[in-house]
């Protein structure tokens, strides 16, 4: 029984609430005769457990005939921004570091990883992009920070 109850803890906590992205817009880089173009695509997010924090991130997207079926592997080139948008209401208690977003960029294999740390010493919050791939990792990252700061409405 026990064993069953930690599963489902386990579970629930496998399956927390993660950030979805809402796609902002996409800049042809390189157009493609037959298939999509490549492009650089921007998507915004919302932290989950952060009211008042919101993220843009702008990746780069493979075109081509397998582009335009969804099976290229997009490259590991990306950038993040995060900034405050609002009064910052941390909805509970944050772990040190936890993922806040995730976006599979490939088939089965390659993900872009969004990780939220908290800097208790500077009272700021750390998002890190990292590109994920199952097998080998990838070095690809980029970094926003977001201090938290009162928020004065105008």
């Amino acid at each position: 029984m026990k064993s069953i109850v930690a599963s489902c803890a386990l579970l629930g906590a496998f399956l927390a609430p993660l950030a979805h992205a809402e796609e902002i817009g996409c800049v042809t880089t390189s157009w493609k005769l037959i298939g999509s173009n490549h492009k650089v695509c921007v998507q915004a997010f919302d932290d989950p457990k952060v009211q008042g924090v919101a993220c843009h991130i702008s990746q780069a997207r493979t075109g081509g005939i397998a582009g335009a079926f969804g099976v290229a592997e997009d490259p590991s080139q990306f950038s993040i921004a995060c900034r405050q948008v609002g009064p910052i209401v941390i909805k509970e208690k944050l772990p040190a570091e936890e993922t806040a977003f995730t976006e599979d960029t490939s088939l089965f294999f390659k993900e872009t990883r969004v990780n939220r740390m908290f800097d208790t010493k500077r009272n700021t919050l750390i998002y890190v992009a990292i590109s994920r791939k199952l097998i080998d990792g990838a070095p690809a990252n980029s970094i926003s920070t977001v201090p938290i700061m009162p928020w004065h409405e105008q």
